[in-house]
């Protein structure tokens, strides 16, 4: 019992800590796994030796290692990179092998063994996935070319993450036959769960989603189950938790729920990991840590140069533009925190020692950190590099046409009263995107294939995203919810023309000074009378502002419920 009360009270000690320090880490624009890995070296050897990792914690970071590569799975909608697949796979494949060859060199002659050269170079070859996806979408470039270039590379080198984690966790083998034995067993394994995933997100997880995505609940626990469920076959078969783990997202990912899906788990996720990088910091003694720092250094240092001109030099052979190229390149200079990943898993198998997990955990601290504000601020690093590297530009390189949405309109909400103007804003604007959350519509939109659809709920940021809401020319709110037409209103740009519904005349009043153009109030609305508020709008703003003053007129004079 003393035991129990022990593990619980190290438990809430990491995350509290970890909390604290993670939102200091957001003020200053770190990534937030950087500070978990902090709170692990604070409460472990490192500092102030306060907990050890056993037990809970224990169990709760093998979970959090299999959640991320189950978040990193339900990102993965091969739709985003479909358009530039063919140069994206020549890139990664060829990033993949060259940035392993650096990376050997720099190991061994910074003097380290065979064994752990082989080690470092594999484990510093990826890309800090959440590190980008989540810079890059706070800044709104996750899908401009260099952010699909990127999130593209980063997919394929996931892919080669998850067979790389499933030969390290096979143990290790005494020939070149026990290798290609091994290999062999594990591609033929992952392609049994690999099948049985694709014919999941095909056949069976669409009529499953259908039935229970409106309720919020059952939604929620039906995807933790499924990752769960993908984790027990992959254990059954001799696997590791991470390959099922990633298997289950990626199922997930093709469904057109993924995006509310991956909002709803993301909370818990971020949870587990929390605990799985706190994990790599109690695994620390401050002599593993400092055993090889000057080498961290130095290699860190050469690495993120040499990391950057081969991305550079591959992207740039494919004839992307000079500044796709530059931009592409320069968010994948960090050595990532699956190097963490490999360089435990090494340490659990008997390959190589915690010094070397020390080194790795080093160079991905520097790295990270440093290549967090290089992502913030590429375009006006660009800015300044922009003369020089006008050298390697010419009229071959141009950019693919990629579609994305931009001066567009967004309507929120589908039912008979927005269903109604559609065809109109499809007129004028080309492309409605249309965000709903009752999957009878969406259903209904997709058969249709008329226009564009995203399942999910408005008050959800990855939802709006999606929708490109900062890009768009014209939105139509149909919700009522005062808190989502204002949050609404501060997000969206001023050129950006705002149709909104109210039910209240003061509700009406406070969107207006926020910035609507027109709010609607919902007692006398009808489909008729919205399309004729957007076609007086669009024929001029003097008959559309007549039309409007007649309304309130009347709304005060009691002739329009308020």
């Amino acid at each position: 019992m003393v035991e129990q009360i022990a593990l619980a009270d190290d438990f809430a000690l990491i995350v509290v800590t970890a909390t604290a320090i993670g939102f200091l880490a957001k003020r200053t624009g770190q990534p937030t796994i950087v500070a978990y890995i902090f709170t692990g070296l604070l409460l472990g050897p490192v500092f102030f030796d306060l907990v050890v990792e056993e037990g809970l914690v224990e169990l709760m970071a093998e979970l959090g290692l299999g959640f991320l590569l189950f978040l990193i799975g339900i990102e993965m909608r091969f739709d985003d990179i479909r358009d530039i697949l063919r140069p994206i796979a020549v890139i990664a494949i060829l990033q993949t092998v060259l940035q392993t060859a650096l990376a050997f060199a720099v190991a061994w002659a910074l003097g380290f063994t065979l064994v752990e050269t082989v080690i470092i170079a594999l484990a510093t070859v990826f890309g800090a996935t959440p590190i980008i996806a989540k810079v890059l979408s706070d800044k709104d470039e996750l899908s401009s070319l260099p952010g699909r270039i990127d999130i593209g590379v980063l997919i394929i080198q996931d892919i080669y993450l998850v067979f790389l984690l499933a030969m390290l966790s096979a143990g290790e083998v005494e020939s070149v036959a026990d290798v290609g034995l091994t290999m062999a067993t594990i591609l033929a394994m992952v392609a049994l769960i690999a099948v049985f995933s694709f014919a999941s997100s095909r056949y069976f997880l669409p009529r499953l989603f259908r039935r229970i995505a409106d309720d919020k609940d059952v939604f929620f626990v039906i995807g933790i189950a499924w990752a769960f469920l993908f984790i027990v076959i992959a254990e059954e078969l001799g696997l590791s938790v991470e390959v099922g783990a990633f298997l289950a997202g990626l199922s997930l990912a093709q469904l057109p729920y993924s995006k509310e899906l991956e909002e709803r788990i993301s909370p818990i996720i971020d949870f587990f990991i929390l605990v799985f990088f706190a994990s790599i910091g109690l695994r620390l003694a401050v002599d593993d840590l400092l055993a090889y720092w000057v080498e961290a250094v130095v290699a860190s240092a050469v690495l993120m140069v040499g990391n950057f001109w081969i991305m550079f030099y591959l992207i740039d052979r494919e004839d992307f533009s000079v500044e796709t190229s530059f931009l592409g390149s320069i968010n994948l200079i960090q050595v990532s925190e699956f190097s963490l990943v490999v360089g435990g898993i090494a340490v659990a198998q008997g390959f190589v020692d915690t010094p070397i997990l020390g080194y790795l955990s080093l160079m991905a601290l520097l790295t990270m950190t440093l290549s967090t504000y290089v992502i913030n601020y590429n375009h006006e690093i660009y800015d300044r590099v922009k003369p020089w590297f006008a050298r390697f530009e010419s009229e071959e390189k141009r950019d693919v046409d990629l579609p994305e949405y931009r001066n567009h309109a967004v309507v929120i909400g589908y039912d008979e009263i927005t269903e109604r103007v559609l065809p109109l804003l499809k007129e004028r604007y080309g492309e409605v995107v249309i965000i709903d959350r009752q999957t009878d519509h969406i259903e209904q939109l997709r058969e249709d294939g008329e226009y564009a659809y995203i399942y999910g709920d408005f008050k959800h940021s990855e939802i709006r995203k999606a929708a490109k809401l900062k890009q768009a020319n014209f939105i139509l709110s149909s919700t009522v919810q005062p808190e989502l037409n204002k949050r609404l209103l501060r997000e969206v740009s001023e050129e950006t023309i705002v149709f909104c519904e109210a039910d209240r005349i003061t509700d009406a009043e406070e969107l207006y000074e926020l910035g609507a153009d027109y709010v609607i109030l919902s007692t006398h609305l009808t489909g008729e009378k919205l399309t004729a508020y957007l076609e007086s709008y669009f024929e001029g703003r003097e008959a559309f502002a007549t039309a409007v003053r007649e309304d309130v007129r009347r709304i005060q004079r009691g002739e329009i419920g308020g």
